[in-house]
């Protein structure tokens, strides 16, 4: 099968899908990355999407008043720049802990150069400054800005806009759609966090121990399972080690004692 970069493709298969083996706990923190790494990419992607849409209607909204009124112009690329740059930022935190997630899904136990490593520590700590700078764009823009519109009939285009326009009001903060991407990109900043923090706790831990959880790599060390070890441990059995052979020590007692008064009377 074809190998690239040290991957082999051929690990690349469905039933690694099946909740039996995704949320496993052989390796260490599975589960936990898989919940966060989810979570970091749903928010952003949603606060992505949800810009996306308003944007696109500031765009067309541009367009109908240079065709309704030749000469006037909406001035809205405030709100278009920012969530532009949000689109960006879903993308990227998207590709970073996407990649993350299906790594540790099909090769698990891959063995990563320290140039690589470093690399998915650089671009875990972008996706934290480029989600919080995101954030915080949208969020001052919705919250403070507005369009507004230049040139003749400057009057009558406003006025079609805030009779026609609803689902692109020139008030930013009366965008539904603007309200939503911004409430849905900071719980994307705080697990964009959290999701570099397991990375890089991750990281440090497969170059300590390997990817294996505690649990697992004890169990491969005794060749028994921990609860079951701690069982039958007292008898030293469960470890390979054999039990020690029986001693056969003499007695102590009052024959013993009167050993040499008995030996007297063998020659009389």
């Amino acid at each position: 099968m074809t190998v690239i970069w040290g991957l082999d493709l051929k690990e690349i298969q469905w039933w690694k899908f099946k909740s039996s083996y995704m949320w496993n706990n052989e390796y260490h923190l599975r589960r936990t990355k898989f919940t966060v790494y989810q979570l970091a990419m749903i928010f952003c992607v949603v606060s992505e999407s949800l810009g996306t849409a308003a944007l696109s209607d500031y765009i067309d909204e541009q367009d109908d008043i240079a065709k309704l009124y030749p000469g006037a112009h909406v001035h809205n690329n405030n709100f278009v720049g920012a969530f532009s740059y949000n689109i960006f930022v879903g993308v990227f935190v998207a590709t970073i802990f996407g990649s993350g997630f299906f790594f540790d899904l099909f090769w698990p136990e891959r063995h990563e150069s320290p140039s690589v490593k470093l690399a998915w520590k650089i671009c875990s700590i972008l996706s934290c400054i480029f989600t919080l700078s995101s954030a915080l764009l949208i969020t001052i823009i919705v919250a403070t800005k507005s369009a507004y519109v230049t040139g003749p009939n400057a009057a009558a285009a406003t006025e079609y806009l805030h009779r026609t326009q609803h689902d692109s009001p020139l008030s930013y903060k009366h965008n539904p759609r603007g309200i939503a991407s911004v409430v849905f990109i900071w719980p994307g900043f705080l697990a964009t966090v959290a999701s570099t923090w397991l990375l890089w706790h991750s990281l440090a831990h497969t170059d300590l121990y390997g990817p294996k959880s505690q649990h697992v790599r004890t169990q491969g060390e005794f060749g028994v399972p921990v609860e079951k070890r701690s069982e039958s441990e007292g008898t030293g059995s469960a470890a390979g080690i054999p039990p020690p052979s029986p001693t056969h020590a003499r007695p102590s007692g009052q024959h013993d004692r009167n050993e040499s008064a008995n030996n007297g009377y063998v020659g009389v």
